[in-house]
Protein backbone atom coordinates (compact mmCIF):
# COMPACT_ATOMS: atom_id res chain seq x y z
CA UNK A 1 0.00 0.00 0.00
CA UNK A 2 1.12 3.37 -0.63
CA UNK A 3 2.94 5.28 1.87
CA UNK A 4 1.43 8.77 3.74
CA UNK A 5 3.49 11.48 4.96
CA UNK A 6 2.47 13.65 7.33
CA UNK A 7 4.07 16.82 8.03
CA UNK A 8 5.67 17.20 11.88
CA UNK A 9 3.13 19.98 12.19
CA UNK A 10 0.28 18.05 11.26
CA UNK A 11 1.25 15.05 13.62
CA UNK A 12 1.71 17.17 16.38
CA UNK A 13 -1.59 19.24 15.91
CA UNK A 14 -3.47 15.78 15.57
CA UNK A 15 -2.20 14.43 18.74
CA UNK A 16 -3.08 17.53 20.30
CA UNK A 17 -6.94 17.24 19.44
CA UNK A 18 -8.97 17.56 23.05
CA UNK A 19 -10.03 13.99 23.19
CA UNK A 20 -13.21 15.19 24.71
CA UNK A 21 -14.52 17.88 22.14
CA UNK A 22 -13.38 15.69 19.47
CA UNK A 23 -15.70 12.74 21.10
CA UNK A 24 -18.73 14.94 21.33
CA UNK A 25 -18.40 16.00 17.52
CA UNK A 26 -18.64 12.02 16.73
CA UNK A 27 -21.51 11.96 18.88
CA UNK A 28 -20.19 9.86 21.79
CA UNK A 29 -21.87 10.33 24.80
CA UNK A 30 -19.98 11.44 28.41
CA UNK A 31 -19.97 11.37 31.78
CA UNK A 32 -17.89 13.28 34.25
CA UNK A 33 -15.68 11.34 36.36
CA UNK A 34 -13.81 14.14 38.75
CA UNK A 35 -11.77 16.29 36.54
CA UNK A 36 -12.05 13.35 33.59
CA UNK A 37 -14.73 12.69 31.40
CA UNK A 38 -15.93 8.95 31.18
CA UNK A 39 -17.66 7.35 27.89
CA UNK A 40 -20.96 5.93 28.30
CA UNK A 41 -20.08 3.38 25.75
CA UNK A 42 -17.33 1.81 28.21
CA UNK A 43 -16.72 3.01 31.61
CA UNK A 44 -13.02 1.85 31.53
CA UNK A 45 -11.90 4.59 29.55
CA UNK A 46 -10.91 8.25 30.37
CA UNK A 47 -10.66 10.80 28.99
CA UNK A 48 -8.57 14.50 29.65
CA UNK A 49 -7.43 16.91 27.12
CA UNK A 50 -6.01 15.32 24.52
CA UNK A 51 -4.87 12.34 26.75
CA UNK A 52 -7.40 9.30 27.75
CA UNK A 53 -6.53 6.15 29.51
CA UNK A 54 -7.98 2.59 29.51
CA UNK A 55 -8.23 1.51 33.62
CA UNK A 56 -9.09 -2.43 32.60
CA UNK A 57 -6.36 -2.53 30.17
CA UNK A 58 -3.93 -0.40 31.86
CA UNK A 59 -2.82 1.74 28.96
CA UNK A 60 -3.27 4.67 27.78
CA UNK A 61 -1.69 7.35 25.52
CA UNK A 62 -2.29 10.38 23.65
CA UNK A 63 -4.64 11.38 20.63
CA UNK A 64 -4.11 9.61 17.69
CA UNK A 65 -3.71 6.58 19.52
CA UNK A 66 -6.65 6.84 21.07
CA UNK A 67 -8.32 6.98 17.68
CA UNK A 68 -6.42 3.96 16.56
CA UNK A 69 -7.47 1.53 19.31
CA UNK A 70 -11.26 2.98 19.71
CA UNK A 71 -12.30 3.61 16.13
CA UNK A 72 -10.05 0.48 15.05
CA UNK A 73 -8.15 2.90 12.45
CA UNK A 74 -4.88 3.13 10.68
CA UNK A 75 -2.54 5.49 11.98
CA UNK A 76 -2.51 7.75 8.29
CA UNK A 77 -6.45 7.55 8.84
CA UNK A 78 -6.45 8.57 12.34
CA UNK A 79 -4.39 11.55 11.62
CA UNK A 80 -6.39 12.34 8.96
CA UNK A 81 -9.75 11.95 11.09
CA UNK A 82 -8.30 14.33 13.60
CA UNK A 83 -7.45 16.85 11.73
CA UNK A 84 -10.72 17.09 9.95
CA UNK A 85 -10.09 15.04 6.53
CA UNK A 86 -6.44 17.06 5.96
CA UNK A 87 -4.83 14.92 4.15
CA UNK A 88 -1.09 13.98 4.07
CA UNK A 89 1.28 13.52 1.46
CA UNK A 90 1.18 9.89 -0.38
CA UNK A 91 4.09 7.90 -1.37
CA UNK A 92 3.81 5.24 -3.31
CA UNK A 93 6.89 2.67 -2.23
CA UNK A 94 9.15 1.06 -4.42
CA UNK A 95 8.53 -2.45 -5.63
CA UNK A 96 10.48 -5.12 -3.47
CA UNK A 97 12.93 -7.36 -5.82
CA UNK A 98 13.07 -10.87 -5.28
CA UNK A 99 16.38 -11.68 -5.06
CA UNK A 100 17.79 -13.87 -7.98
CA UNK A 101 19.37 -16.98 -7.28
CA UNK A 102 23.16 -17.15 -7.85
CA UNK A 103 23.86 -17.79 -11.29
CA UNK A 104 25.54 -21.02 -12.16
CA UNK A 105 29.25 -20.71 -13.19
CA UNK A 106 29.72 -21.79 -16.72
CA UNK A 107 33.13 -21.19 -18.65
CA UNK A 108 32.70 -19.17 -22.03
CA UNK A 109 32.69 -20.37 -25.05
CA UNK A 110 35.69 -21.37 -26.40
CA UNK A 111 37.66 -20.17 -29.93
CA UNK A 112 38.68 -22.55 -32.37
CA UNK A 113 42.57 -20.75 -32.05
CA UNK A 114 44.44 -19.14 -29.01
CA UNK A 115 45.97 -16.67 -32.29
CA UNK A 116 44.66 -13.43 -30.61
CA UNK A 117 45.56 -14.62 -26.84
CA UNK A 118 49.38 -15.56 -27.97
CA UNK A 119 49.71 -12.23 -29.91
CA UNK A 120 48.38 -10.62 -26.80
CA UNK A 121 50.52 -11.90 -23.94
CA UNK A 122 53.76 -12.23 -26.33
CA UNK A 123 53.24 -8.98 -28.10
CA UNK A 124 51.77 -6.49 -25.82
CA UNK A 125 52.41 -8.14 -22.24
CA UNK A 126 55.87 -9.81 -23.18
CA UNK A 127 55.04 -13.27 -21.25
CA UNK A 128 57.72 -16.01 -22.18
CA UNK A 129 55.83 -18.39 -25.08
CA UNK A 130 57.15 -21.71 -22.73
CA UNK A 131 55.25 -20.29 -19.58
CA UNK A 132 52.33 -19.34 -22.13
CA UNK A 133 52.29 -22.41 -23.49
CA UNK A 134 52.72 -24.65 -20.33
CA UNK A 135 49.34 -22.91 -19.00
CA UNK A 136 47.52 -23.77 -22.53
CA UNK A 137 48.05 -27.43 -22.90
CA UNK A 138 46.74 -27.53 -19.30
CA UNK A 139 43.48 -25.81 -19.98
CA UNK A 140 44.54 -22.75 -17.64
CA UNK A 141 44.53 -20.77 -20.33
CA UNK A 142 42.01 -20.50 -23.74
CA UNK A 143 40.53 -17.01 -25.81
CA UNK A 144 37.09 -17.14 -25.88
CA UNK A 145 34.39 -16.13 -28.57
CA UNK A 146 31.29 -14.61 -27.17
CA UNK A 147 28.81 -12.26 -28.54
CA UNK A 148 27.41 -9.14 -27.70
CA UNK A 149 23.27 -9.02 -26.04
CA UNK A 150 22.02 -8.14 -29.64
CA UNK A 151 24.20 -10.76 -31.43
CA UNK A 152 26.22 -7.96 -33.73
CA UNK A 153 29.39 -8.26 -32.17
CA UNK A 154 31.75 -11.02 -31.77
CA UNK A 155 34.06 -10.69 -28.48
CA UNK A 156 37.64 -12.22 -27.94
CA UNK A 157 39.44 -12.62 -24.17
CA UNK A 158 42.07 -14.16 -22.46
CA UNK A 159 40.51 -16.68 -19.95
CA UNK A 160 42.20 -17.83 -17.35
CA UNK A 161 40.59 -21.09 -15.68
CA UNK A 162 40.85 -22.38 -12.30
CA UNK A 163 39.83 -25.98 -11.50
CA UNK A 164 38.97 -27.42 -8.08
CA UNK A 165 41.17 -30.41 -6.21
CA UNK A 166 39.07 -32.82 -8.96
CA UNK A 167 40.08 -30.96 -12.20
CA UNK A 168 36.33 -29.28 -12.53
CA UNK A 169 36.67 -25.63 -13.89
CA UNK A 170 35.60 -23.48 -10.81
CA UNK A 171 36.45 -20.19 -11.61
CA UNK A 172 37.64 -17.43 -14.47
CA UNK A 173 38.96 -14.34 -14.84
CA UNK A 174 38.51 -12.65 -18.47
CA UNK A 175 40.89 -10.19 -19.53
CA UNK A 176 40.21 -7.74 -22.73
CA UNK A 177 42.42 -8.45 -25.81
CA UNK A 178 42.11 -4.82 -27.54
CA UNK A 179 45.13 -2.45 -26.68
CA UNK A 180 43.13 0.82 -27.47
CA UNK A 181 41.67 2.17 -24.02
CA UNK A 182 41.41 0.25 -20.85
CA UNK A 183 40.35 -3.29 -21.38
CA UNK A 184 37.97 -5.08 -19.48
CA UNK A 185 38.58 -7.59 -16.67
CA UNK A 186 36.96 -9.23 -14.55
CA UNK A 187 35.61 -13.17 -13.00
CA UNK A 188 32.59 -15.07 -14.82
CA UNK A 189 29.57 -14.53 -12.37
CA UNK A 190 29.65 -17.29 -9.96
CA UNK A 191 33.04 -18.09 -9.71
CA UNK A 192 34.05 -20.01 -6.72
CA UNK A 193 36.54 -17.32 -5.34
CA UNK A 194 38.62 -19.86 -3.45
CA UNK A 195 39.67 -22.09 -7.06
CA UNK A 196 40.93 -18.81 -8.71
CA UNK A 197 43.88 -19.24 -12.07
CA UNK A 198 46.59 -21.40 -10.29
CA UNK A 199 49.59 -23.79 -10.59
CA UNK A 200 50.52 -26.83 -8.31
CA UNK A 201 54.41 -27.57 -7.86
CA UNK A 202 55.50 -30.14 -5.78
CA UNK A 203 57.85 -27.73 -3.30
CA UNK A 204 56.85 -26.46 -0.55
CA UNK A 205 56.45 -23.00 -1.59
CA UNK A 206 53.91 -20.89 -2.66
CA UNK A 207 53.69 -18.03 -4.67
CA UNK A 208 50.72 -15.56 -3.94
CA UNK A 209 49.92 -12.62 -6.49
CA UNK A 210 46.49 -10.72 -7.43
CA UNK A 211 46.47 -10.99 -10.91
CA UNK A 212 47.21 -13.88 -13.59
CA UNK A 213 49.09 -11.55 -15.55
CA UNK A 214 51.30 -10.24 -12.89
CA UNK A 215 51.81 -14.15 -12.00
CA UNK A 216 52.97 -14.81 -15.43
CA UNK A 217 55.07 -11.63 -15.59
CA UNK A 218 56.87 -13.30 -12.45
CA UNK A 219 57.45 -16.47 -14.26
CA UNK A 220 58.64 -14.67 -17.32
CA UNK A 221 61.46 -12.75 -14.72
CA UNK A 222 62.26 -15.85 -12.78
CA UNK A 223 61.98 -18.76 -15.09
CA UNK A 224 64.62 -21.13 -13.37
CA UNK A 225 62.08 -24.15 -12.10
CA UNK A 226 59.17 -22.32 -12.55
CA UNK A 227 57.45 -25.13 -12.36
CA UNK A 228 58.34 -27.23 -9.23
CA UNK A 229 56.80 -23.99 -7.12
CA UNK A 230 52.67 -23.41 -6.71
CA UNK A 231 51.17 -20.21 -7.61
CA UNK A 232 47.85 -18.14 -7.23
CA UNK A 233 46.45 -15.02 -8.22
CA UNK A 234 43.89 -14.42 -5.71
CA UNK A 235 42.20 -11.60 -9.09
CA UNK A 236 41.98 -9.35 -6.24
CA UNK A 237 43.24 -9.19 -2.16
CA UNK A 238 41.24 -11.58 -0.44
CA UNK A 239 42.83 -14.82 0.65
CA UNK A 240 40.34 -17.63 0.15
CA UNK A 241 42.20 -18.91 -2.97
CA UNK A 242 45.30 -18.63 -1.43
CA UNK A 243 44.24 -20.32 1.84
CA UNK A 244 42.59 -23.25 -0.13
CA UNK A 245 45.64 -23.87 -1.75
CA UNK A 246 47.22 -24.36 1.23
CA UNK A 247 44.68 -26.93 2.47
CA UNK A 248 44.14 -28.95 -0.83
CA UNK A 249 48.25 -29.13 -1.15
CA UNK A 250 49.77 -29.85 2.95
CA UNK A 251 53.25 -29.78 1.60
CA UNK A 252 53.07 -26.09 1.02
CA UNK A 253 54.48 -24.72 4.08
CA UNK A 254 55.95 -21.45 2.65
CA UNK A 255 54.13 -18.74 1.49
CA UNK A 256 55.27 -15.51 -0.47
CA UNK A 257 53.18 -12.56 -0.79
CA UNK A 258 54.08 -11.22 -3.96
CA UNK A 259 51.46 -8.37 -4.27
CA UNK A 260 51.63 -5.20 -6.01
CA UNK A 261 53.76 -2.65 -4.83
CA UNK A 262 51.59 0.13 -3.53
CA UNK A 263 49.74 1.27 -0.36
CA UNK A 264 47.04 -1.10 -1.06
CA UNK A 265 49.18 -4.17 -1.98
CA UNK A 266 51.10 -3.72 1.40
CA UNK A 267 48.37 -3.57 3.20
CA UNK A 268 47.15 -6.69 1.85
CA UNK A 269 50.57 -8.22 2.38
CA UNK A 270 50.10 -7.46 6.41
CA UNK A 271 45.95 -8.33 6.24
CA UNK A 272 47.11 -11.92 4.78
CA UNK A 273 50.14 -12.49 7.00
CA UNK A 274 48.13 -12.34 10.07
CA UNK A 275 45.79 -14.22 8.26
CA UNK A 276 48.19 -17.14 7.44
CA UNK A 277 49.11 -16.76 11.31
CA UNK A 278 46.03 -17.61 12.40
CA UNK A 279 46.26 -20.73 10.43
CA UNK A 280 49.73 -21.72 11.64
CA UNK A 281 51.99 -20.84 9.15
CA UNK A 282 54.79 -19.40 10.53
CA UNK A 283 57.31 -18.95 6.85
CA UNK A 284 55.91 -16.13 5.31
CA UNK A 285 58.14 -13.35 3.47
CA UNK A 286 56.60 -10.24 1.23
CA UNK A 287 58.28 -10.39 -2.12
CA UNK A 288 58.18 -7.01 -3.65
CA UNK A 289 58.70 -6.00 -7.54
CA UNK A 290 60.90 -2.51 -7.86
CA UNK A 291 58.01 -1.10 -10.04
CA UNK A 292 54.30 -0.96 -9.27
CA UNK A 293 53.97 -4.47 -9.99
CA UNK A 294 55.58 -7.64 -12.08
CA UNK A 295 54.32 -6.77 -15.25
CA UNK A 296 55.81 -3.31 -14.99
CA UNK A 297 58.68 -4.96 -13.83
CA UNK A 298 58.59 -7.04 -17.36
CA UNK A 299 58.08 -3.65 -19.19
CA UNK A 300 61.17 -2.19 -17.55
CA UNK A 301 63.16 -5.03 -18.70
CA UNK A 302 62.26 -4.44 -22.06
CA UNK A 303 62.95 -0.94 -22.10
CA UNK A 304 59.17 0.72 -22.54
CA UNK A 305 57.65 3.13 -19.35
CA UNK A 306 57.12 1.24 -16.12
CA UNK A 307 54.73 2.79 -13.54
CA UNK A 308 56.65 3.62 -11.05
CA UNK A 309 56.15 1.63 -7.60
CA UNK A 310 54.00 3.38 -4.37
CA UNK A 311 55.04 2.80 -0.49
CA UNK A 312 52.41 3.13 1.69
CA UNK A 313 52.42 6.30 3.86
CA UNK A 314 52.88 4.85 7.31
CA UNK A 315 55.51 2.58 5.93
CA UNK A 316 57.38 4.95 4.76
CA UNK A 317 57.23 7.47 7.73
CA UNK A 318 58.71 4.12 9.64
CA UNK A 319 61.78 4.11 7.94
CA UNK A 320 61.07 1.14 5.54
CA UNK A 321 64.28 0.04 3.71
CA UNK A 322 64.13 0.65 0.17
CA UNK A 323 66.23 -0.86 -2.66
CA UNK A 324 67.92 1.48 -5.27
CA UNK A 325 67.81 -0.24 -9.24
CA UNK A 326 71.67 -1.48 -8.50
CA UNK A 327 70.30 -3.75 -6.11
CA UNK A 328 71.79 -2.25 -2.90
CA UNK A 329 69.40 -1.23 -0.49
CA UNK A 330 69.00 3.09 -0.17
CA UNK A 331 67.80 2.99 3.31
CA UNK A 332 67.40 0.07 5.74
CA UNK A 333 65.56 0.49 9.27
CA UNK A 334 66.75 -0.99 13.16
CA UNK A 335 66.69 -4.45 13.09
CA UNK A 336 66.73 -6.64 15.79
CA UNK A 337 67.90 -10.14 14.00
CA UNK A 338 71.49 -9.23 13.72
CA UNK A 339 71.81 -10.86 9.96
CA UNK A 340 73.53 -7.19 8.45
CA UNK A 341 71.72 -8.04 5.31
CA UNK A 342 73.01 -4.93 2.74
CA UNK A 343 71.90 -6.00 -0.32
CA UNK A 344 69.39 -8.15 -3.11
CA UNK A 345 71.80 -10.94 -3.24
CA UNK A 346 72.58 -11.35 0.44
CA UNK A 347 69.07 -11.69 0.89
CA UNK A 348 68.05 -14.63 -2.10
CA UNK A 349 70.73 -16.41 -0.55
CA UNK A 350 69.48 -16.49 2.92
CA UNK A 351 67.70 -19.78 3.99
CA UNK A 352 63.98 -20.08 5.07
CA UNK A 353 65.24 -21.38 9.01
CA UNK A 354 67.17 -18.01 9.47
CA UNK A 355 63.83 -15.82 8.55
CA UNK A 356 61.95 -13.81 11.17
CA UNK A 357 58.45 -13.60 11.14
CA UNK A 358 57.25 -10.47 10.01
CA UNK A 359 56.12 -8.47 13.16
CA UNK A 360 52.28 -6.99 13.34
CA UNK A 361 51.64 -4.18 10.81
CA UNK A 362 52.42 -1.55 10.57
CA UNK A 363 55.49 -2.12 12.98
CA UNK A 364 58.89 -2.09 10.60
CA UNK A 365 59.62 -5.10 8.73
CA UNK A 366 62.86 -7.14 10.31
CA UNK A 367 65.13 -7.82 7.21
CA UNK A 368 64.92 -11.67 7.78
CA UNK A 369 61.28 -11.58 7.01
CA UNK A 370 61.68 -8.97 3.78
CA UNK A 371 63.91 -11.13 1.81
CA UNK A 372 63.35 -11.08 -1.87
CA UNK A 373 62.93 -14.78 -2.94
CA UNK A 374 62.47 -15.96 -6.42
CA UNK A 375 61.81 -19.49 -7.52
CA UNK A 376 65.25 -21.58 -8.29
Amino acid sequence: MPYIHFTEDQKLRANSVDLVEFLRRQGEKLISSGQDKRLTSDHSITVHGNEWYDHAAERGGHAISFVQNFYGLTYPEAVTRLLNGEQGEVYVPAEKKEKEPPKEFALPPSNQTMRRVYAYLLQQRHISREVLSAFAQKGLIYESRELSIDQTKVYHNAVFVGFDERGVARHAHKRGLYTQGKSYRGNIEGSDTRCSFHWVGTSDRLYVFEAPIDLLAFLTLYPDGWQQHSYVALCGTAGHAMLWMLEKNPNLRKAILCLDHDAAGIEAVGRLSEVLREHGYSQIAPLQSEYKDWDEDLKARHGLEAQPAEEHPQFAVAGARKFSRTGRFTSFPDCSCGTGTTSIGDALTRRWSAWKPWRRWPSRWCCGSANRWVPR
